[in-house]
């Protein structure tokens, strides 16, 4: 049985996360080429942090011993946590238009396409820039992560249109959902073989990679 973990909370020095889309291209004669995509786009991520303190250097010994164990990881950019308009350190924050605590945590009003997701609960003026990462979940082990392709402002009323890549998966993702501005993620599994923490007084550097992992 599957459990969820986190990330260690610590500042990763080195990250690596993007999209996988498996292609294959043929070349023919003259100027004729032809492209196949084949399976489902996938996230896959190195994650790499050095100088650790004794004490981090064992939450990482724990997160790779659950991580071994049937634990998959909520794995997320470690930095770009949030859209671009609110890096730094804190979490996003604020009130939603209709009213309520804004946490990054919104609802999918509805899906014009793959490609386009209309999104509300939002507080007004909301600004989402292209690259920033958006997190659609139907349960804590079905999401799917995708970056932003326009530059797009929620309404007054807290309603944005985005547009984003790659496709959501329609089959998969009907409504209700919800979205996720804040550490925006999707399910990995840890590679094996990957983790390596060497104990080295007086710090210590930790590197892994992981893949996502499609639990439906």
């Amino acid at each position: 049985m599957a459990f969820l973990i986190s990330l260690p909370s610590v500042v990763y020095g080195q990250v690596a996360f993007d999209p996988v889309r498996i292609r294959d291209t043929n070349r023919m004669e003259g100027r004729r080429t032809e492209t196949a995509y084949s399976g489902a786009p996938y996230w896959a991520a190195s994650y790499s942090a050095s100088k650790l303190t004794t004490a981090e250097a064992a939450l990482f010994d724990a997160f790779n011993m659950d991580a071994n164990d049937g634990g998959v990881i909520a794995g997320y950019d470690a930095h770009r946590p949030r859209p671009i308009a609110y890096q730094g350190s804190n979490p996003l924050s604020g009130v939603k238009a209709g009213g309520g605590v804004f946490s990054g945590d919104a609802v999918l009003q509805s899906i014009t396409d793959a490609n386009t997701i209309v999104v509300s609960g939002l507080p007004a003026g909301f600004k989402l820039a292209p690259g920033d990462y958006v997190e659609v979940r139907k349960s804590t082990f079905v999401r799917s992560l995708h970056r932003i392709t326009l530059a797009a402002t929620a309404s007054a009323a807290g309603v944005v249109t985005l547009k984003i890549r790659f496709g959501l998966d329609l089959q998969v993702f009907t409504l209700p959902c919800t979205v996720h501005f804040e550490k925006p993620s999707c399910i990995m599994e840890m590679d094996a073989g990957s983790f390596s923490l060497p104990k080295t007084w007086p710090n210590y550097n930790v590197q892994f990679t992981a893949t996502e992992l499609f639990l439906s």
